[in-house]
């Protein structure tokens, strides 16, 4: 979904990919940028030796890398691990060059089965108790459109997975159906976005 969009859009240049894990968006999308960097809490054994990384507290607003140092800056699956979304996007769209791509995804809440779950379990599909404390902060598509707004970003746009899991089984939605529904039948969401020029 991020490869696609950042394709899409004639994304190029450096990646700050925040919150990267083992490095698997720079494995997707690497051909398209001549530089990476990845931040994290831990510096996992997945991402390549040779891969520039800080490690860092996410929740912290003091990150090593320069304002307006990215091309791109992304969040694949973070927000929702971190206790103030609101100045996290500010600390990505900081990291953003004007002009700059800012993305970020998280479990989509109004899927058929998050809602499923809160009406039965009393709490979406993603942020069940065996999830937290990793899982903290349910996001509604609409929280992360105003996040980015407020964060100053602007071409503000939405996409989702079009890969959803069939409530009560481990089945997934056929492809062609999640297209044709996407808000219900896919599991995560991502929000995308421009810091101005100027």
């Amino acid at each position: 979904m991020v490869a696609d969009a950042l394709a899409a859009r004639g994304a190029r240049g450096r990646l700050v990919d925040v919150g990267c894990g083992g490095g698997a968006l720079w494995r997707a999308t690497g051909a398209r940028f001549d530089q990476y960097c990845g931040l994290d809490a831990v510096r996992y054994d997945a991402l390549p030796a040779d891969t520039e990384f800080h490690q860092l507290d996410l929740d912290s607003s003091d990150w090593p890398i320069a304002d307006g140092a990215a091309d791109v800056v992304t969040a694949v699956e973070t927000i929702e691990h971190l206790e103030n979304p609101w100045a996290f996007v500010r600390s990505l769209t900081r990291l953003a060059k004007p002009g700059g791509w800012v993305v970020v995804t998280t479990p989509n809440q109004l899927s058929v089965l998050s809602l499923l779950t809160l009406i039965v379990k009393q709490r979406f599909s993603a942020f069940q108790d065996s999830q937290y404390p990793a899982h903290r902060t349910a996001l509604l598509e609409s929280d992360l459109e105003r996040i980015a707004a407020a964060a100053g970003l602007d071409d503000i746009d939405v996409a989702y997975s079009h890969r959803g899991r069939v409530p009560f089984g481990a089945l997934h939605y056929p492809p062609a159906l999640a297209r044709m529904f996407p808000r219900a039948f896919s599991d995560n969401l991502m929000v995308i976005g421009r810091r101005p020029r100027g």
